[in-house]
């Protein structure tokens, strides 16, 4: 069912404000037109599994996208935590992975205000993800990432899937560091400043820290919650018998701890995919 009216859209269209163009960029069988097809579903516009490459045959016998797709959505969220959603128009373009196919990836980034990278947690970080994120660097464009296909990663040791979430990061951080410009400011990739997404785009979940954060919030009051989303990453651990945040790996006794980010994020989601798997 669609979530949005044409009327609510139209409505959207006078506030420029709150109108955002995303190019979805990636080497090839990263998993970005499934992701695009998972948030088209998500937003009621179509259940098809093939709605991005759909219009085109050669397409879809072929299972590559050809030519950049584009497609307007509705979201309303609650940026400011008042209470009170705010209304978004999200124009979403999906743009071919295969290297052939560049100069449709440099057209839909001339006409948009920024790109999510989308990343195989498994493969990591290929060669045509540094050709697009050069092309965005190049039109100015700044980045965010997204994390594909850990649902890939379920029987994997938590700590080696995080160490390859860093890798992968780190892999991008050197990217950028490559073609990035002084009037482009900061625009490294790092979960904590909310720049970087994990999740499945074929199972249609995902999630930042600020997601936990938020969930976490009731059960550590004292703390504000960017604090907390700081605290569910990198060398960060929770003492339960002293309720302190300690940055060792080992509590008083030497036994080992679980980082922050395997604690409260990686363990809980294994346990319930594992359950529903």
């Amino acid at each position: 069912m669609v979530r949005f009216t044409i009327e609510q859209v139209r409505a959207i269209m006078d506030n420029p404000s709150n109108i955002r163009n995303m190019s979805v960029i990636a080497h090839v069988d990263h998993g970005k037109t499934t992701l695009c097809d998972s948030l088209v579903s998500l937003a009621g516009i179509s259940k098809t599994t093939c709605f991005m490459d759909g219009a085109r045959p050669d397409q879809v016998d072929r299972g590559i996208t050809i030519k950049s797709t584009g497609v307007s959505m509705y979201y309303a969220l609650d940026l400011a935590r008042t209470g009170k959603n705010e209304e978004y128009l999200i124009n979403m373009i999906d743009s071919p992975g295969h290297i052939d196919f560049s100069s449709e990836v440099t057209a839909a980034l001339r006409v948009t205000d920024g790109a999510l990278v989308v990343v195989d947690a498994i493969e990591g970080v290929c060669v045509q993800t540094e050709t697009v994120l050069r092309q965005a660097m190049q039109e100015r464009i700044k980045p965010v990432l997204m994390i594909n296909k850990i649902d890939r990663m379920l029987d994997m040791d938590p700590e080696e899937v995080y160490q390859r979430f860093c890798k992968v990061i780190d892999g991008v951080n050197a990217i950028i560091s490559m073609y990035d410009t002084a009037e482009m400011g900061d625009i490294s990739i790092d979960p904590c400043k909310g720049n970087v997404a994990f999740g499945s785009g074929m199972n249609k979940w995902a999630f930042t820290l600020q997601t936990f954060a938020r969930f976490y919030e009731k059960r550590f009051p004292k703390i504000e919650i960017n604090k907390i989303k700081e605290k569910l990453w990198g060398e960060n651990y929770f003492n339960d018998d002293t309720k302190q945040w300690v940055t060792e790996n080992t509590d008083e006794n030497g036994k080992p701890m679980k980082r922050t980010f395997i604690k409260y994020i990686l363990g809980p989601l294994w346990k319930l995919c594992k359950a529903i798997k």
